[in-house]
């Protein structure tokens, strides 16, 4: 298991965990990052990251990425 950040970029990756405070949680969860869902990352933009999940691009702060555990 590690942290979305350090995952490769086109790789997709299943979300086995995400950290964090109940309200990060719940906002991740609204955005469609689920344990068990997939997670792709499309590219990467310095520390921050654009990935596909649930036919959506996010983009997502080093800090939130670092919650999601694949």
């Amino acid at each position: 298991m590690m942290p979305l950040t350090l995952a490769s970029v086109g790789e997709v990756n299943i979300i086995k965990k995400i950290g964090g405070k109940p309200e990060v949680k719940k906002h991740l969860e609204n955005l469609g990052f689920v344990v068990g869902g997939s997670v792709t990352i499309v590219n990467t933009l310095g520390a921050n990251v654009i990935v596909n999940v649930k036919e959506a691009r996010v983009a997502l702060s080093s800090e939130m990425a670092q919650k999601i555990m694949v």
